[in-house]
C-alpha cells in the first residue's frame, strides 16, 4: 500500500507542507525554536488566505488597544474638540427620550474588552445630565467594557459637600456613591469646589487644575504687566495662592462679614491701589460675588480688573451683571457649554480644556 504524506493524500489534494523550520530557519531539528530566540514573523511563509487572516487578527488587536470615546448630550462641542486632538472618531451611541420623559441609551459600538471614556458635564441641567450619564455607564458595563473612565469637567452638586445644619444632605457624597455603583472605574474632573471631595469616592480620581492654563491667559490679558491676585472670598484663597505663585504676584484677600440676613460688608486685606487686579475663583454662578469684588477693587483705586474662573455657570442675569461691572474681561474655561447667550457678551472669553484632556488620554494609551 503506497504511503502518502499527510498533506498529499489523493482525497485531500496537494497542499504545501509548512513546518516551523521553514517559518523560522533558526529552529532546532524538532521544529522548535530555542528558548533564547525570537520568532521573526517576517520569515513566515503564508498563503494569501492565511495572510489575510493574520492581518485581520493584527488589525483587531490594534483596535482593542485604542480607547473609545463617547459623549452624553451635555457638551458635544467639547467632545468633538477632544477627538479631533486625539485623531479618533467619536463613539457611536443613540440617546433619546421616551414620551414620558425617561432617557433611552443604546451603545452602537463593540466595547467588549475596551477602555472607554465618557464625557458629560453636569452643569446647567444637573439632574438630567447626571441620570443620562449613569444610564450610559450601565449600558457600557453590560456591554462588557474593560474600563469605564468618566470625564466630568464640572462636577455638579460639588458645593453640597458638608452638613452645615441639621436636616441637610451631603449630596456631593451621594453622587460619588452613585457613580461608583454604576460601574465607573475612574473619574477625571477639574477644579473641585473643595479638595475633600476626592475622599468621597471609592474609585481613583484624577483631579486636574486649570490655574496654569488660566495664568497663561491672564498674562496675555495684562500684556505681561505686573498685577496682584485677589481672592473674592476666603474659600478661594488656596487657588489664589497657587495662581500667585505661578505668576510671581502678591495676594490680596476680600473678607466678607454678614451684618444681617440681607447685608454683607466686604473689606480688602491688602492693597490694590494703582495696581492691575486679577480676581480668581473656581465657579461663577450668579456673578454676585465676582462683580462685588470687582466693584470693591475699583473703589480702592485699582487699575485694570480681569477675572479668571474655571466653571462659568452664569445663571439668570449673570452675564448682564458682568457686562455692567468694572471688570475689563472675564476668562472662562469651557467646562460648561458656551451657549448663544454668551455670544452677545463683549467682556467674556473662553479657553478650551480639550488639549488638557486629550493629552491625558494620549499619555495613558
Amino acid at each position: 500500500m503506497p504511503k502518502y504524506h499527510q498533506n498529499e493524500h489523493p482525497s485531500l489534494g496537494h497542499r504545501p507542507t509548512i513546518s516551523l523550520r521553514q517559518w523560522a530557519p533558526g529552529c532546532n531539528k524538532e521544529g522548535l525554536q530555542p528558548a533564547n530566540t525570537h520568532l521573526d514573523m517576517s520569515l513566515v511563509s503564508l498563503t494569501p488566505a492565511k495572510t489575510y487572516l493574520a492581518s485581520k487578527i493584527v488589525e483587531k488587536m490594534e483596535k482593542k488597544q485604542n480607547p473609545l470615546f463617547f459623549t452624553g448630550s451635555s457638551h458635544a462641542a467639547l467632545a468633538q474638540e477632544i477627538v479631533a486632538e486625539l485623531g479618533i472618531p467619536l463613539g457611536r451611541i443613540s440617546l433619546n427620550q421616551f414620551p414620558d420623559g425617561e432617557t433611552g441609551v443604546e451603545i452602537l459600538e463593540d466595547v467588549r474588552g475596551r477602555t472607554v471614556y465618557v464625557l458629560q458635564s453636569t452643569g446647567l441641567n444637573p439632574n438630567f445630565y447626571l441620570v443620562e450619564l449613569l444610564i450610559m455607564i450601565d449600558a457600557l458595563k453590560r456591554s462588557s467594557a474593560k474600563e469605564i473612565i468618566a470625564i466630568i469637567p464640572y462636577y455638579g452638586y460639588c458645593r453640597q459637600d458638608r452638613k452645615d445644619k441639621p436636616g441637610m444632605p451631603i449630596t456631593a457624597k451621594l453622587i460619588a456613591n452613585m457613580l461608583s455603583a454604576s460601574g465607573v472605574s475612574r473619574l477625571i474632573t477639574f477644579d473641585l469646589h473643595a479638595g475633600q471631595l476626592e475622599g468621597f469616592f471609592e474609585i481613583p480620581v484624577d483631579h486636574l487644575h486649570c490655574q496654569a492654563l488660566l495664568a497663561k491667559e491672564a498674562l496675555m490679558a495684562f500684556k505681561n504687566q505686573p498685577f496682584v491676585v485677589v481672592a473674592p472670598d476666603l474659600g478661594s484663597v488656596k487657588i489664589v495662592e497657587k495662581m500667585a505663585k505661578m505668576t510671581s504676584s502678591d495676594v490680596v484677600v476680600i473678607e466678607k462679614q454678614r451684618i444681617n440676613t440681607l447685608d454683607i460688608k466686604m473689606r480688602l486685606i491688602g492693597s490694590v491701589a494703582s495696581k492691575n487686579v486679577l480676581i480668581v475663583d473656581d465657579i461663577c454662578s450668579t456673578a454676585g460675588t465676582l462683580c462685588a469684588a470687582a466693584e470693591l477693587c475699583k473703589q480702592n483705586n485699582a487699575k485694570e480688573i480681569v477675572a479668571v474662573v474655571t466653571h462659568g455657570i452664569c445663571t439668570g442675569n449673570a452675564i448682564q451683571k458682568i457686562e455692567d461691572s468694572p471688570l475689563t474681561s472675564l476668562i472662562l474655561t469651557n467646562s460648561v457649554p458656551i451657549f448663544e447667550r454668551f455670544k452677545a457678551a463683549i467682556k467674556i472669553t473662553t479657553v478650551s480644556l480639550a488639549p488638557l484632556i486629550a493629552k491625558m488620554i494620549s499619555q495613558e494609551k
